[in-house]
């Protein structure tokens, strides 16, 4: 078996348009078998960044490579071996998901025998049976995510890309979603989460990337993100109207207090007794209705000085990045 990382991502850059930079420079390891979330509100990044991982854009700059094989919008026997379940499910309204999930089957090359099969133990899993035969159109929202999940499935992947799988579920299918995340590492599958509800990856993930603007700001453990945080106070490393900011999560939102540290740090407290990993996403929300770019995230007075000099070191290096290599 050659390496032990499923999905290699280097210098990742992707610009719509000559002007939108969706991803910028990302640079992130997922291990063989690791479940990995990818973190931030809406607009950070973390959809380009799974459809550039399926090859289904094409980098601006850098590289994705998927167990060594470098991705491509021409890398379609890769994407055989992976799953992917897009945030918005576009299923056609008029058919029902046993018909649809058969004509997957049968784009995907799969015997009849083994694909009625595969599809009838799907729709037991997701718990859609008693809806099998029903108008796509007419399900719930619940319904519909349960049926990409089980569309994603559907070829055995070895990789699954999973873009808000919890999203418009009730807390039971929340909790079936996640159970069911833990059994297919238990398997031995490598799946990669989008989501920018905090929990959930706390809950499922063994590490995490905090992307803002495009911009990967933490990469790591589910536990060292812990450790940075477990003193409930942070310092945001920002750039952009500070002041406003600080002003609207002290004197708006309930849960924060701010300080502003230096010129371009903020210091927020967490208000103890609440839940931390929900604040926290939901103060990610704040800054980026600000138009405030996020730096970087620490912990006070607790991270080591090599992360803040490497910060440093990537400012000073200015516009030299452009003519490397």
């Amino acid at each position: 078996m050659l390496g032990t990382n499923a999905v290699d991502i280097k210098d990742l850059t992707k610009i719509f348009g000559g002007r939108l930079i969706a991803v910028n420079g990302v640079t992130l390891s997922v291990p063989r078998g690791a479940v990995f979330g990818l973190i931030g509100s809406n607009g950070a990044g973390k959809t380009t960044t799974l459809r550039l991982a399926l090859g289904l854009h094409r980098p601006t700059a850098g590289s994705v490579s998927v167990f060594g094989q470098r991705m491509s919008v021409w890398s379609g026997s890769m994407r055989r071996r992976m799953g992917f379940l897009p945030q918005t499910n576009n299923f056609p309204p008029d058919m029902t998901p046993i018909g649809y999930l058969d004509l997957a089957g049968k784009l995907f090359g799969i015997p009849a025998d083994e694909r009625k099969a595969r599809l009838s133990a799907l729709l037991h899993a997701v718990e859609l049976l008693s809806a099998a035969s029903q108008r796509i159109g007419n399900l719930s929202t619940g319904m519909i995510t349960r049926l990409g999940i089980a569309a994603s499935l559907l070829n055995d992947p070895d990789v699954v890309l999973w873009d808000e799988p919890t999203i418009g579920l009730d807390p039971t299918g929340r909790k079936y979603t996640l159970d069911l995340i833990r059994a297919l590492r238990a398997e031995g599958k490598t799946l990669i989460l989008s989501t920018h509800i905090l929990p959930d990856a706390d809950l499922v993930c063994d590490s995490l990337a905090v992307m803002n603007n495009g911009k990967l700001i933490y990469a790591g453990t589910v536990g060292d993100m812990k450790k940075l945080i477990q003193r409930n106070v942070v310092d945001l490393a920002l750039a952009g109207d500070i002041d406003s900011l600080a002003h609207t999560m002290t004197t708006e939102e309930e849960g924060f207090r701010c300080e502003r540290v230096n010129v371009d740090v903020l210091r927020v407290f967490f208000v103890d007794g609440r839940d931390f990993a929900i604040d926290l996403t939901r103060m990610l929300e704040i800054i980026s209705r600000h138009g405030v770019e996020v730096i970087a995230i620490r912990s006070a007075g607790e991270i080591e000085d090599a992360f803040l000099k490497r910060l440093e070191d990537d400012r000073l290096k200015g516009f030299s990045r452009a003519f490397e290599g």
